[in-house]
Order: C-alpha cells, then structure tokens, then sequence
C-alpha cells in the first residue's frame, strides 16, 4: 500500500483510469441527518500513520492547494497522495489503466457499464468488501439498496457512492428571459423558443448576434441529451414490457424524437456547434461568459457557474427548472437516472492493497471520510477561513475564489453526499437541494443496472459507441435515420442481440416473468 509518490506520478503521466463522474463540483444537496463521526484512530487504527494513494477525477481547471487537504490528513491520520485525471480525459485512458496495473490504493470508478471496469471487477482484480463494511460505524449505514444496486453478480467491489437519484434538470438566464419578454418554458416546444430567442434577439443587449441557446458538451449521458430524452418519454437505459421484452432506450420512440429535437437545435444554430467536441470546463466557462443561456446539466452546477460568471457577468440571473415535459402535464413528468443513485464505487485493488490489514486501513480511511468533519472540510472547507455557519448549521461562503481553489475540487470525492446536517444557506443551492430532491418522485430508474449480462460485460461499451457515433452522426445532419437504424442493427447483430437475451433471462430469475 505505501508506494513512491514519484513513481505513481511517473505512471500515472502516461496512464490513466476512469474517476468519478460529473458531480459538478458544488454543494452536496444532501437530505438532513446524521452521520456518525468516530475520532481518528477509533476503530481500526494502524499502528504507523499509513500513506493512502488515491486516483480521482478532476472537475475543475486546476487541482486543490494543500490547505483542506492537510486538515483532512489530520483528521484521518493519513497521508493522502492524489493523482488528479481531467474529466475529459478519464474515459480514454481506462483499458490503458487496467492493461498496465497503473492503479493507487482507491479507484474512484464511475461509468459501471464500461465492459473493461466490468470485466476487471468480475476478475477479481479489486477486493470484494461486503463481509467488512458493518466493521465500520459510517460504512455500515450504507442501505441495502444502495449495497445491491452497486454489486455485479451478488458482489460489492468497492464503497458506493451516494447520491441524489436524479440531480439533472435545465438552468436557464433569467435575467435574459427578463430582457426578452419571455416566460419561463414549461414544455420542449416552449424551451426550443427560448433557445431561438436567446440566439435571434440579443439577449445581452450589446447589438451583435454572438450568443446561442444551449450551451451543451460532448457527453450524450450529463449533457443535455439524456435529460431532454427524458422529456421525449424515453426510458433509462433499457426498458421492460409487461410480458418481460427488454428494450434498450435508442430503439424508443422518445431517443429518436430527442435525436430530431438536438438536430433541430444544431440546424437552427441555436446549441453551440461544436457540442460534440466541447468538454465539460469548457462548456461551463463559455456559458458563465455569456455566450449562452441554457445548461442542462446537474441543478446544483447552477451556483458553479453564477460563480464562474462573476467578474465577467455580474448581471447574470439563473432560474433551476426540473418540470419540463411534452405538452406541460404533470403526468408526464419524468427524469432519468442510469445508475439508481449509485454514482460509481471506490474501489480497492489487490495489487496496491496486499491483505486483509491494508483493506481494514483504507476502509477506515474512507469510513473516516464519511463522517461530518470531513464532509464539511471536502464541501465547504475550513470554518472561519473558507465559510462561516449559523445555528441552524447553515454555511455561507464568505470567499467564493479561494473556495474555488482549496475546496471544490474536493467535492467529486466525497463517499456520500446524504444525511449531513451541514447545508447551504445560500439560496440557489437551497432550491437546487428542493428541486433534486423533488426529482425523486419521477425519477426513471435503470430496471438492468444491477442485472449482469456478460456479454454486455465484455463487449457492451465497443458496442455501444456503434449507437453514439450514429447517433451524433444524426444530430449532425451527416447521416439519415436509415443509417441511424442501420447502426442499431449492426450493434443487434454484433452482440446486442446476445445482450438483449441475457438481460432477459437476468430479469426473470431475479423478478419473475
């Protein structure tokens, strides 16, 4: 476990591996609770303060000074040695960082469909944790829902990342809704209206026509196309008839409709034209410049980017919208969620992580991680010097930039953003904390996500980029729906098929027909 920093800095230049996902870098929007916070060295504790590496994600434009990041290490006992992968980067380098054993003592792993994260998981190249996680007080209260949901085939390879079901929902000027006249949409004919408007009418009000509707990224799952396929009426995923017929979602109605909706944006010029190849920091700081008034995205980003904006566009008014559907009935109402709350796992291996004595100390660690110090200190930073907190244990941000520096960057690794009774005071991460919450009620979950296909394993990410190459290609305008519909057949044929029967089987040995 205690490795050279200089020697994993050295690897990890040249390898990679997938980190944790599009948690946006803001507040936790958690629920109100409880947890446990056991002193350092409670339970578990090593006699040597051990040297923990870690390989995450890194959601903002440059890593965390060592500020919270010492304050954490008191607090745990632990040395910490991060290895910090750009979010637009982490997906590329997986099948380099598991071909090579390039891995830290934690993984932060998110896209759980990915085939080779799959297949390495199911290889038993990470420790299989169930039968340690009631050893620690904060570990233990992880639900059994959350435990199932984030096993492959009964077992759990790491500590699940707890979410929100559904954070996503569309944020939207409204000081330019203001400036046009304009309403705001409670239906997609209405938001595409906004997206015209916002590039045709000179919202910003500086006579030249510089500015679009959507501001999207190059990411058909926390962009704006899934969200807005959720408003199509498109299942999560996959979905399941009554008679136990699975489907994946790009065979729907609605992704066929939501791939019409984009392409008429893209046609229009009322998205940015280059969404397909734009990353998610660049996505963010274009819009926070003004060059946009859409984003679809996780709510709670809406602060991040009020944030971004300051400086640049002092005048920038953001409304949170999680009610968009067909026709405006509530009926309709529905949002996704792929993963049922399960945002990925932390996960151990076995070549860094040699025995049962190194996986009780990095357990501690991350049992350690979970509880309110130091959820505060990765959320909100250090009292008195990043924020200041009222009885209610409600937290202001009194120096947003330096925030920005020492503490964001540390929000994409927290164990869990639920049950704390430390919260935001301010009032746009409220409201996204109430609208992310509300989303629970309509959520879409995800009927395979903890079904197991092995085909799906194996192969399911190759093949799935037949659909999303077709599907941007669609987008575009460089292919028909003939070629789209050619590219699902060739992914049924190719596997899919194969995958289709297997999910099936799953489904009915775990539900019944």
């Amino acid at each position: 476990m205690k490795r050279s920093w200089t020697t994993l800095a050295a690897t990890m230049a040249c390898c990679g591996m997938l980190l944790a996902a599009c948690s946006g870098g803001s507040n936790p929007n958690s629920e109100q609770g409880s947890n446990a916070s056991p002193n350092p060295g409670e339970s578990a504790a090593p006699q040597e303060k051990p040297t923990i590496s870690w390989l995450n994600v890194l959601h903002t434009a440059t890593p965390p000074t060592d500020t919270v990041l010492n304050k954490i290490e008191e607090y745990t006992g632990a040395e910490i040695e991060f290895s910090w992968i750009p979010d637009a980067s982490k997906e590329e380098r997986l099948n380099t960082a598991l071909a090579s054993d390039s891995l830290a003592d934690i993984v932060t792993i998110t896209l759980m469909e990915n085939s080779s994260v799959r297949n390495a998981l199911k290889a038993g190249v990470f420790w299989e944790i169930s039968p340690y996680l009631d050893e620690f007080p904060n570990l233990a209260k992880i639900s059994e829902g959350f435990r199932t949901s984030a096993s492959i085939e009964g077992k759990l390879y790491g500590i699940p990342l707890q979410k929100q079901v559904a954070r996503n929902g569309v944020i939207v000027r409204k000081d330019w809704l203001d400036k046009l006249g304009l309403q705001p949409p409670k239906t997609t004919a209405e938001l595409f209206e906004v997206a015209k408007a916002f590039t045709e009418n000179d919202p910003d009000g500086n006579g030249v026509k510089d500015t679009t509707g959507f501001m999207d990224r190059s990411d058909l799952v926390f962009g704006a196309f899934k969200t807005l396929s959720s408003y199509h009426g498109t299942p999560s995923v996959w979905s399941v008839s009554e008679d136990g017929k699975v489907l994946p979602e790009f065979e729907s109605e609605g992704y066929v409709k939501t791939m019409d909706y984009m392409k008429g944006l893209y046609d229009g010029g009322y998205i940015n034209q280059d969404f397909a190849v734009t990353a998610k920091t660049d996505q963010q700081q274009n819009f926070a410049q003004g060059k946009a008034g859409i984003y679809v995205g996780a709510l709670f980003d809406s602060k991040n980017l009020l944030n971004l904006a300051k400086g640049v566009q002092d005048n920038m008014e953001l409304i949170m919208l999680n009610n968009i559907t067909l026709t405006g009935s509530e009926s309709e109402r529905a949002i996704w969620s792929t993963s049922n709350g399960v945002g990925g796992l932390l996960s151990f291996p076995k070549s860094e992580v040699k025995d049962e004595n190194e996986l009780r100390q990095v357990l501690k660690f991350v049992n350690d991680l979970m509880s309110d110090e130091v959820y505060a200190l990765m959320t909100y930073g250090i009292q008195d010097v990043h924020y200041t907190i009222d009885g209610n244990k409600a937290v202001t941000i009194t120096n947003t930039e330096l925030w920005q520096q020492e503490v964001q960057p540390f929000s994409s690794s927290r164990p869990s953003e639920l049950g704390y009774e430390i919260h935001d005071n301010d009032p746009l991460r409220a409201e996204a904390a109430k609208l992310i919450e509300e989303n629970t009620k309509y959520a879409k979950l995800n009927p395979m996500y903890s079904l197991e296909s092995p085909t799906n394993s194996a192969q399911g990410s190759e093949l799935l980029k037949i659909v999303t190459d077709a599907t941007y290609k669609y987008m575009l305008g460089e292919e028909t729906l003939d070629d789209f519909n050619e590219a699902v057949a060739k992914w049924r044929k190719s596997g899919g098929d194969q995958i289709i029967s297997e999910y099936e089987a799953a489904y009915k040995a775990a539900f019944g027909s």
